[in-house]
């Protein structure tokens, strides 16, 4: 007889993971799902079985709160409320009288049709639609659990903590004694201990809604409670442009179109050009910070002055340093393309003497550097925006334009195997999650390069998940303990690579040995417990990494 063979446990993340996107691609092609329904059972299963450490304890009765906050932060305020969830593409809602509602930590536009629907903008892609229907499933899960807590079995009748929560949640503002003992309700209800209550609802109170966080887990509550009880299910639909026009570039061929137009009108088209995948601030401030603050920072490191431009209190800092890049040939293209990515131009032919923190070797202007930092893309519209922007700028009908491009620097945020917040990763190759696709390069930055700034180095292959928040640490220990040797994961260098790799070897639209920069640094180690992106974001640890890393790429761009 054969001996039985056990799948592992990671063996099993890996299949649960399959399964939800061919889940939800399916019901993309299909159109519509309810959550309560078989197709959303299925997402639902999948995501228990797979447990990923950005959801903590989704599989026990108890509800997840550091989850809840994290989702909560990347989904419209207010969507706990709507029973129709409509994912759509660009359709007009700008131009309506409805108002964006934009979540703290995703650039995506959102509209609240009525008191029963939210409409979400996608356009980004499919990495988009997955990160919101994966987000969707997690709130579902909790919903349901307070429905189980607080259904009486066999009636349509509550409990009283139910009662008194309702209560509570239905007035705008409640004193200090009536606040406790609703929180006491919605403890007993979700499981969790006062304290904890205590303190997520003084993370989500805000301003305008002091009881934010009651209201939330009662309209949760609530709307999973009328599907047992009367039969009204929750719907996400798809619309039809949005099926239509997924896949086909429409955003990021209107992103690149508007770039090369301005790079054409400032004649910086044939210029050597430098696209740096970055965020708005740390190139710029990276020029120009030390020499636009010498008067408030006379004898500060420039650590020191970084730490001071990322505090948000000190917007008149910024607007100095942003006034100094604009007379310096500074231009800046506000994305209203869709994409939610804006770009800045830096045409280092126009620095005035002294006003860079760098120094530029003699040149002829038209040889002279041009830098291009484009904001953080997402997901697969990584792929999307920089394969568009590398095709040939069409003049005329029979007149096409190749772009000059001299390098391509990648600086984002990754998860780490073996470290801590902070710290640095150096890919040679990227393995693309799900699939046998690697992606090897020859990176310009080397781990020797970061070496002596009291921050830990890694340099190894790093690999490209489908979605941060479906991994889990079985599937993670395998990559890290392997011969894969991984020693990171991100979302968006397979789609770079990809495209960098399809426009200089084999469509020749640009030059074959373009130097590539890739490094990331750390943004949590979903490999420990309480260091995972729900643990809370990076604060100034962020601010020396980020800063390293612009510093190592602006160097070699003014050497070459």
């Amino acid at each position: 007889m054969k001996k039985s063979t056990n799948t592992t446990r990671a063996q099993e993340s890996t299949n649960a993971i399959e399964r939800l996107y061919i889940t939800m691609r399916h019901l993309f092609n299909r159109g519509f799902y309810k959550p309560s329904g078989v197709s959303g059972a299925a997402l639902r299963q999948s995501l228990l079985q797979l447990r990923p450490e950005i959801y903590g304890s989704i599989a026990e009765e108890k509800t997840e709160l550091n989850g809840l906050i994290y989702v909560l932060e990347r989904l419209p305020e207010g969507i706990e409320q709507c029973r129709y969830i409509n994912l759509t593409s660009d359709e007009g809602y700008s131009s309506s009288q409805f108002k964006p509602i934009i979540p703290p930590k995703r650039r995506r536009n959102c509209y609240r049709i009525d008191d029963e629907q939210m409409n979400i903008e996608i356009t980004r892609g499919r990495s988009d639609i997955y990160d919101i229907l994966t987000h969707l499933t997690f709130l579902f899960i909790e919903a349901e659990k307070i429905s189980n807590r607080v259904l009486i079995e066999d009636t349509d009748k509550t409990i009283r903590d139910w009662v008194k929560l309702e209560e509570a949640a239905q007035q705008e503002e409640l004193s200090l004694k009536e606040r406790e003992v609703a929180l006491t309700h919605a403890a007993n209800i979700l499981g969790r201990p006062f304290i904890e209550v205590m303190a997520v609802h003084k993370q989500l109170s805000i301003d305008t809604d002091p009881e934010r966080f009651l209201k939330i887990i009662y309209w949760l509550g609530k709307l999973a409670i009328e599907e047992v009880t009367t039969g009204n299910k929750r719907a996400i639909t798809f619309s039809p442009m949005l099926r239509e026009r997924l896949g086909h570039h429409i955003h990021g061929e209107r992103w690149a179109n508007t770039i090369k137009e301005k790079l054409r009108e400032n004649n910086l088209l044939e210029r050597p050009i430098h696209i740096i995948s970055a965020n708005m601030h740390s190139v710029m401030n990276s020029l120009f910070a030390k020499k636009a603050l010498s008067k408030e920072f006379a004898n500060n490191d420039n650590l020191s002055i970084f730490e001071a431009l990322s505090n948000s209190h000190n917007s008149t800092l910024r607007d100095k340093v942003t006034a100094l890049a604009k007379k310096n040939g500074m231009i800046a293209i506000d994305d209203h393309s869709g994409t939610n990515i804006d770009v800045q131009i830096f045409d280092l032919a126009k620095l005035g003497k002294g006003s860079c923190c760098y120094e530029l070797p003699d040149t002829p202007e038209n040889e002279t550097p041009v830098i291009f930092v484009m904001d953080y893309a997402f997901g697969e519209q990584a792929y999307e925006t920089i394969d568009e922007l590398l095709k040939p700028y069409r003049v005329k009908k029979n007149q096409e334009v190749f772009l000059n491009v001299a390098s391509i620097s990648i600086m984002g945020k990754a998860g780490i195997l073996e470290g801590g917040k902070g710290d640095i990763m150096i890919p040679n190759a990227h393995i693309f999650e799900g699939s046998a696709d690697n992606y090897p390069f020859k990176n310009e930055l080397n781990k020797s390069d970061f070496e002596g700034n009291g921050l830990k180095v890694l340099q190894g292959a790093m690999v490209t998940v489908l979605g941060t928040s479906l991994q889990n640490k079985d599937i993670l220990k395998f990559f890290h303990e392997s011969t894969w040797n991984v020693i990171g994961l991100e979302m968006e260098g397979v789609h770079y690579q990809k495209a960098i790799q399809s426009a200089s070897k084999i469509r020749k639209s640009i030059r074959e040995d373009v130097k590539v920069r890739y490094a990331y640094y750390a943004s949590d180690n979903p490999l420990e417990t309480g260091s995972t992106l729900a643990s809370g974001g990076l604060g100034t640890t962020g601010v020396k990494p980020t800063y390293l890393i612009t510093d190592k790429i602006l160097t070699q761009i003014f050497n070459s």
